[in-house]
């Protein structure tokens, strides 16, 4: 057994990498870089949300790190499974990965993360599973570490269609005129945006589970969930609303600051009753407003993948608010055991 699987903290080696870089390890439930980052870190990266990824078994984080310059370079957290033998990352996030600096050269890349693999082969994993952001948040760095995994043999196991609207358009612009004239008829009937205040999160919680009901779809979080991530969470998850002219819900989302310039439309609901209306509009409308005002740079609308596959009238419908297409993967690969 190696000194790794007995100590809280320790360091890899990276033979291509010697000197110049060092891979810690720390095995804990959710801890901050030692060496500050010199990227801005996802939320999902953060301390804060990795403690609310409850996996059954070890927590690994792995963070790469240039001594010389006394930064992170790089961050990996790992979750495995009650036997483990699967690992992921995320645990429960719309993804994890690799988060890298925008000049870490692809080589010193790979080398973190066959010091990754190693380390999980000798804890017993047989399956490394990633899901990665969406193209559209970093390009760069998405292309970078997607070469990187295809060079060591990783499997694409999910590829699906994220779509995103960029804040730097005014929301009108990209509309498809049938669109248009809903958010219109939105604005001629009294509807508004509005955001509510995190104590009515449980009327809100039933108002989606109807609304998710009416499809014949679930919620993924419980309310418990909910109000910790809020809770956890301020100033990072919000909660909006469209009313009607008499002051009732006529859609809700729950929305998420991913990180300062990037907003994501995490849970989108409203009522068949409205489908005349199609208050969802008005809402991206109020959505794309705040993103603006903030000065983030796009809105995430998400992917429109169900568990039985695509979801061609989500997607079309994201298409129509001016949506534009990115790729967002999830990969695989198989390690074995450390006999093998």
């Amino acid at each position: 057994m190696s000194a790794s699987l007995t100590a809280a903290s320790c360091f890899l080696p990276l033979p291509a990498a010697a000197g110049q870089y060092a891979l810690r390890l720390v095995s804990a439930d959710a801890p901050a870089p030692v060496l500050t980052p010199v990227y801005q870190p996802w939320l999902y990266h953060t301390p804060e949300h990795l403690a609310l990824q409850l996996s059954p078994g070890e927590r690994l984080h792995f963070f790469l790190e240039e001594p010389a310059l006394s930064c992170t370079v790089a961050q990996l957290s790992v979750f495995l499974s009650a036997d483990g033998q699967e690992a992921r990352s995320p645990w429960q996030a719309p993804f994890g990965g690799v988060q890298a600096g925008p000049t870490l050269p692809a080589a010193v890349l790979r080398e973190m993360l066959l010091a990754v693999e190693a380390e999980l082969r000798e804890r017993g994993v047989r399956h490394f599973t990633l899901r990665l952001p969406a193209f559209a948040y970093e390009p760069a760095a998405a292309s970078r570490l997607t070469e990187v995994l295809r060079q060591l043999d990783y499997q694409v196991a999910l590829a699906e269609l994220n779509n995103h609207l960029p804040l730097d358009r005014e929301f009108r612009a990209g509309l498809h005129p049938s669109e248009r004239r809903r958010l219109l008829k939105c604005e001629r009937h009294g509807l508004r945006f509005e955001q509510e205040p995190p104590l009515l999160l449980p009327l809100a919680y039933e108002f989606l589970r109807r609304c998710r009901q009416e499809k014949g779809q679930d919620l993924s979080m419980t309310l418990e969930q909910l109000q910790t991530l809020f809770r956890t969470l301020p100033g990072h998850v919000f909660l909006f609303s469209v009313r009607d002219a008499a002051g009732e819900w006529a859609a809700l989302t729950i929305a998420i600051r991913v990180r300062a310039d990037v907003l994501y439309n995490f849970y989108p609901a409203s009522p068949l009753a409205y489908n005349t209306l199609s208050p969802v509009v008005l809402l991206n409308a109020g959505l794309h407003a705040f993103g603006q005002a903030s000065g983030m740079r796009l809105l995430d609308l998400g992917t429109s993948t169900l568990p039985e596959g695509l979801n061609h009238s989500l997607l079309q419908f994201k298409r129509h608010l001016g949506g534009v297409p990115s790729l967002k993967l999830t990969l695989e690969k198989q390690l074995g055991t450390a006999s093998q």
